[in-house]
């Protein structure tokens, strides 16, 4: 044969580079979910590594303890799921599941605990879509190159005896070494996990099965059993013949933290037209939760943060139940997503896809939607109303898109949903302007109010949590109660009086303004709301109630 033919045969038989190149390699569903898991482990847990390397003095044993507890539990996970039938499609979207959420956590330092998990399953596209940024596209993009790998192996078959006592075998092996790396390292491993329990919640994929069972478990889909009672025994003390009809409004703004509230001390005034106003603001208050999805709940429930317990809590009706057991008509509207259980079965308005002109773009409105026919919704009556309005307030990422062009009075402001791409001080100023702008929504909403006279009005106004604007590399909000920092849990807080509104209750505004400047919560809204209104009931808690030492003796 020519060497020319020697050459041509070589080329068309796969041989060297090529046949290497070619060839799939070959494995056994248990290789494959021990490589998967180390995957994870060694690329996909940037942020729990760095946190578990700040948190103790790390020594080489503990960091390589950490390891093996990491890819055992892994392991042990996907050994118990993947199977050779369906391995490839689970694992794909596992790969893909736990790059988003390692972009996240790295992002934004945010732990994905039961809590978080459930805001992201109850969240609507309005607001996920903000997070879906180039940055986010580039993590996926990454893993495809993982996927790509998973989908050229071939899976050995292999008789399903056989295969089951490798899996046992790789099961035993995983516990076995979870074991034995806890017993060498344990009192480093137990200090860790006692004093940084939530640390837990970073290692992926772990903390998304583990918290989405919890959060689906908690909140499970499909009917949603009726709510228990509360304050069965509700009444309303009685009024004055001919004494006007009292109309309260309680704004439960989002995302605004304490620190940036210019009535606090802000270096900046971002509450100006509220300082021309008769408010009494309330410096120091603590939200129940760092997200929504708990705080929203909490603030309208008997329980609150002091016996927070999130089961009774979602199963039992709210404050606005009590009102309405008691005679006091409640309504909430809403440019969020939802009052979270709060007003289930009582009258609700969402505003969210208004297509008001002059608020709206199509695509969101601004929160003065919510003032628009507003007083057509509260006709004039002879009870009392409570009125709920859930503004879209300070939401994130985009701070930039929450207020209408001409209170954009701090510049440069970041223009992006991804934080990442933006300076601090841009995010910082477009999140004070944003806040200016929730000054003038509720300067606005008490203006309407000071112009009703079929009713004596009010208005409280506080925040369901804080917002982290890059301290300590954290942003946005969610993280887990124990740990979260204050400037996701320390809220602004203020209130409004008409002169007939608290002549009529015996409200003592002067001394209001004193027992402002103690510590309150979340947990004082629920008891004085229900005593500002003259409301009895057993669920009523005199200590908690912020004007009760203001107020004249109610009326039998």
């Amino acid at each position: 044969m020519s060497t020319q033919a020697a050459d041509a045969a070589t080329w068309r038989t796969p041989t060297g580079a090529m046949a290497w190149l070619r060839r799939r390699p070959v494995l056994s569903t248990d290789v494959l979910v021990l490589l998967t898991s180390l995957y994870f482990t060694v690329f996909c847990n940037g942020a729990f590594w760095r946190n578990a390397i700040v948190a103790p003095s790390l020594q080489w044993k503990l960091a390589l303890a950490l390891f093996v507890v990491v890819t055992a539990l892994h392991t042990l996970l996907l050994g118990v799921f993947t199977h050779r039938w369906f391995a490839k499609p689970l694992l794909t979207v596992l790969i893909l599941a736990v790059a988003a959420a390692a972009h996240f956590m790295s992002a934004t330092g945010v732990y994905l605990d039961p809590d978080m998990i459930g805001n992201v399953i109850r969240t609507d596209f309005k607001e996920s879509h903000e997070l879906f940024t180039w940055s986010l596209l580039v993590a996926l993009l990454l893993a495809l190159v993982p996927i790509a790998l998973l989908w050229r192996v071939q899976l050995k078959q292999r008789p399903w005896r056989r295969a089951l006592l490798s899996r046992l075998g790789l099961l035993a092996g995983a516990l076995a070494a979870l074991a034995l790396a806890a017993f060498l390292s344990y009192q480093d491993l137990s200090s860790l996990l006692r004093n940084h329990r939530e640390i837990r919640y970073l290692i992926t994929p772990y903390n998304l099965v583990v918290s989405t069972t919890q959060a689906l478990t908690a909140t499970p889909p499909g009917s949603k059993k009726p709510k228990l009672p509360v304050g069965e025994d509700a009444k309303q003390a009685a009024r004055a013949p001919g004494a006007k009809p009292r109309l309260l409004v309680i704004v439960v703004g989002e995302t605004a933290r304490a620190m940036n509230w210019g009535l606090n001390g802000y270096a900046r005034d971002t509450t100006p037209e509220l300082r021309k106003l008769d408010v009494v603001n309330f410096p120091d208050v603590t939200s129940c939760g760092s997200a929504t999805e708990v705080s929203l709940p909490c603030m309208f429930s008997p329980y609150g943060r002091h016996d927070y317990d999130q089961g009774r809590i979602r199963e039992h009706q709210s404050l606005l139940h009590v009102l309405e057991r008691a005679g006091i008509k409640t309504g909430w509207r809403d440019n969020q997503t939802g009052c979270k259980g709060v007003c289930d079965g009582l009258a609700f308005e969402s505003l969210e896809n208004a297509t008001v002109p002059q608020w709206c773009s199509g695509e969101r409105c601004f929160d003065e939607v919510l003032l628009d026919g507003l007083d057509k919704a509260i006709a004039p009556g002879t009870g009392d109303r409570v009125v709920v309005l859930h503004p879209l307030g300070n939401h994130g990422p985009s701070y930039y898109q929450r207020y209408p062009p001409q209170f954009e009075r701090f510049t440069p402001t970041c223009k992006s949903d991804d934080l990442g791409r933006c300076d601090r001080q841009g995010i910082v100023n477009a999140y004070d302007n944003a806040l200016l702008y929730q000054d003038h929504f509720l300067a606005r909403t008490i203006a309407g109010l000071q112009g009703r006279s079929d009713y004596d009005t009010a208005l409280i106004y506080v925040s369901d949590h804080g917002e982290s604007l890059g301290e300590k590399g954290l942003y946005l909000h969610g993280v887990p109660y124990a740990i979260a920092p204050r400037e996701q849990v320390k809220v602004p807080m203020v209130m409004w009086f008409s002169p007939g509104f608290a002549s009529d209750t015996g409200l003592d505004t002067a001394c209001l303004r004193r027992e402002a400047a103690m510590p309150a919560s979340h947990d004082n809204l629920f008891p004085s709301v229900l005593g500002l209104m003259d409301v009895r009931t057993k669920v009523y808690d005199a200590s908690r109630d912020l004007f009760a030492r203001c107020r004249a003796a109610p009326r039998s």
